[in-house]
């Protein structure tokens, strides 16, 4: 999926632009790591991108289609977002939360009463094991996980569905280095597989540098680079991983 944003601000009302005059162009099937500091607005984008919110000035699109939080279920079914609280039902067992991320392919009152057909069970287990979480942990509530194992969770769920577009905003925040790589290995091989369209959010540079084909940085809603891991390298002395 192509994203287009055409000098995209969003503003709230107590008039902070956590997004100002911001043009991207994103192609189908690439990688691209937004990194920034806390608060430059790398989750504002993403929440942008997810149809969560709308722009206050601009335009917005995927594959030509008008972004908002009305865009049609059809559309909104490939996307899959990974959230940075990882928005997840904390009683529920950890196979309920991983399956849920099929409700936008079901009909609404198979979604509510958890009705799922037998594909999603093993869609989700497969998924578990993928990113390197103990089996035992399916049946149990995802609250008794530590915040990396929710995180990892919240990944899986969010390619439930093999999305054309994933949205991770800071999938590795609370896990180590090589669980971090295992996670971003996964999300690369889903792009590698289905053509998809990734857009991470990091903190890390050193992975963004190893994991991406672009490097986006927003500063304060801006755009204050734009190019490849090589240029980010060598322009910010980033070693290689």
């Amino acid at each position: 999926m192509q994203i287009e944003l055409d000098r995209v601000s969003l503003a709230y009302a107590d008039k902070t632009r956590p997004l100002d005059d911001l043009t991207l162009t994103i192609p189908s099937g690439q990688f691209c790591a937004v990194l920034g500091r806390s608060g430059a607005g790398k989750s504002s984008l993403l929440r942008l991108l997810g149809g969560m919110v709308a722009p206050t000035g601009g335009a917005a699109r995927i594959d030509g289609m008008a972004l908002s939080p009305a865009m049609p279920r059809a559309l909104r079914r490939r996307i899959g977002q990974v959230h940075q609280d990882g928005a997840l039902v904390g009683e529920a067992s950890v196979a309920e939360n991983i399956v849920a991320g099929a409700a936008a392919a079901m009909p609404l009152w198979r979604a509510l009463i958890g009705l799922y057909p037998a594909w999603t069970r093993e869609r989700a287990v497969a998924l578990h094991l993928e990113l390197g979480l103990d089996p035992a942990f399916l049946a149990a509530p995802v609250a008794r996980l530590s915040g990396g194992q929710q995180q990892r969770v919240g990944v899986a769920r969010a390619l439930m569905l093999e999305p054309a577009l994933v949205l991770a905003d800071e999938p590795v925040a609370s896990v180590d280095p090589d669980t971090a790589r295992q996670v971003l290995s996964v999300l690369a091989a889903h792009r590698t597989r289905l053509g998809a369209t990734v857009v991470c959010a990091l903190h890390q540079p050193e992975l963004a540098c190893a994991f991406a084909d672009r490097i986006v940085v927003i500063d304060e809603g801006r755009i204050a680079f734009d190019g490849s891991p090589e240029l980010y390298r060598r322009s910010h002395r980033v070693e290689k991983t």
